[in-house]
């Protein structure tokens, strides 16, 4: 099924993922929950173990079910980004399309890829380098 945007750029980025990217983490669509399940141990465990008792962090099944649905907001929000490679293909007509398709859809693999560590990475940088950050806080 070709895309609307011309030049088969949705056969090239599913032949572009399947033959340059074969990550088993990292290549089905099903893997995106992997990734969200990897992300939230990850915010576990910073939460249990570098966070200061005080922090008041609280993982319950209502967190949980409250950041799965805002997971799944965000996948919505990850469809309407999908576009934003033959959108930007189109408006800036590069001389290498070919080129500017694999920069494109490696810069947007990454990103998608490293997007739900930023919640643990965040909180891990303000308990190693700003450890007062709980204990000024109200």
């Amino acid at each position: 099924m070709a895309s609307d945007f011309g030049d088969g750029y949705s056969s090239f980025c599913h032949r572009f993922s399947s033959s340059l990217f074969y990550l088993p983490l990292f290549s089905t669509a099903s893997s995106a929950y992997a990734r969200w399940f990897l992300a939230f141990v990850a915010y576990v465990t910073v939460c249990v173990t570098l966070l200061p008792k005080d922090a008041d962090v609280e993982i319950t099944i209502f967190t949980t079910l409250f950041q799965g649905i805002g997971y799944l907001f965000m996948i919505g929000v990850a469809n309407v980004c999908y576009f934003i490679g033959p959108l930007s293909e189109r408006f800036v007509r590069p001389a290498e399309p070919e080129r500017y398709r694999h920069i494109c859809y490696r810069l947007g693999f990454w990103f998608s890829v490293l997007l739900p560590f930023t919640i643990p990475a965040l909180l891990a940088f303000l308990a190693l380098f700003h450890p007062t950050y709980w204990n000024d806080s109200p």
